[in-house]
């Protein structure tokens, strides 16, 4: 198995892409805007991606975080809220505010479970800095660490009850950045103690299935490489001092925070520690050259993708319809309590 997802051009499978990804077999796929028309032609897709490689329980990802960040979006399915709602939430009733969280993603579960994804690219761990760019924003779940810690356990809980698996982003903390990864790497001046800061709700989670890095430069841990090639930020910050032991995936390598070709930066995230390589934008040259300079799958990381894939829980699709309705009321009902 190649350890990279790629993205896929259309709302369904060309031949090109059909031969490839039967002869590369990547780990899994995400999925976005372009991807989708109908219910039925999101199904039909992650359908065919199931049959390629015979496996029901293919990763197949989406960001579907809610707010500005919605892949699926009205009028097909219901408007989420971003992740700044449930930290103001906190400020009235905490208790409420992670019970509303909760529901919240297991009511985003259920409609990607209906359409066959099954890897949700939330929640966001990352503490939120007042003069960071905008880039998070309204997507974090507040800037104090206990209250992200507490309300990101509550998210990755209700996926995986909606029967999703949920990804920690971005390791190990996009909470400071001044420019938007997209575009440019950030520099991260802060000290060593002050990143302590960015890290706590990440050690507190370590337990999670799957993780995502940023890129960004961290001259506190490596001065000179962003952290998703550094392996010292990977191995030493991630790994061991967070104690992250999941699947861990790259933000996606097309971003112009990174040098090099993509294939180049897909060997250089492998070799700094990195299970999985996340390219996004279907272009055939890219997820050749990355399946022809990465390594085959090692043990470990395929431990890891099935012990993650394997947190799924048994949600019924038939179950689907009643009860997305029904968390959706309750939701409504604990945050319209508090107003």
């Amino acid at each position: 198995m190649t350890p990279a997802v790629f993205g896929i051009a259309g709302l369904g499978l060309t031949a090109d892409e059909k031969a490839f990804f039967r002869d590369s077999d990547p780990a899994g796929y995400i999925i976005f805007g372009r991807n989708i028309e109908t219910k039925a032609q999101l199904r039909a897709l992650t359908d065919d991606l199931r049959a390629i490689h015979g496996r029901d329980d293919l990763a197949i990802l989406i960001d579907q975080e809610g707010g500005r960040v919605a892949r699926m979006q009205e009028p097909i399915w219901p408007k989420f809220p971003s992740g700044e709602i449930f930290d103001k939430l906190y400020d009235i009733a905490p208790a409420t505010a992670i019970e509303a969280a909760r529901l919240n993603a297991q009511a985003i579960a259920v409609s990607m479970r209906e359409v066959g994804i099954t890897v949700d690219c939330l929640p966001l761990l990352d503490v939120r800095q007042p003069d960071a760019n905008n880039v998070i924003g309204d997507r974090a779940l507040g800037s104090e660490p206990m209250r992200v810690a507490a309300l990101g356990r509550a998210i990755l809980d209700g996926l995986q009850r909606g029967g999703v698996v949920g990804v920690v982003k971005h390791l190990p903390g996009h909470g400071r950045t001044s420019v938007d990864t997209h575009k440019a790497l950030p520099t991260v001046t802060a000290s060593d103690e002050e990143l302590e800061l960015d890290l706590a709700p990440f050690k507190t989670l370590n337990m999670a299935p799957m993780g995502m890095t940023g890129h960004l430069l961290f001259t506190a841990w490596d001065a000179e490489t962003p952290s998703t090639l550094s392996k010292t930020v990977v191995q030493d910050i991630i790994r061991d001092r967070i104690g992250f032991d999941g699947l861990l995936f790259t933000d996606d390598l097309d971003m112009e925070a990174l040098s090099g070709t993509v294939p180049e930066r897909a060997e250089r995230a492998q070799a700094a520690g990195c299970d999985i390589a996340l390219n996004c934008w279907a272009k055939m040259d890219d997820m050749t050259g990355i399946a022809e300079r990465l390594s085959p799958m090692s043990e470990k990381t395929q431990q890891r993708l099935n012990h993650a894939m394997a947190t799924i829980s048994d949600t019924k699709d038939d179950e689907i319809d009643d009860e997305l309705t029904g968390l959706l009321a309750r939701r409504d009902e604990l945050m319209a309590a508090t107003v």
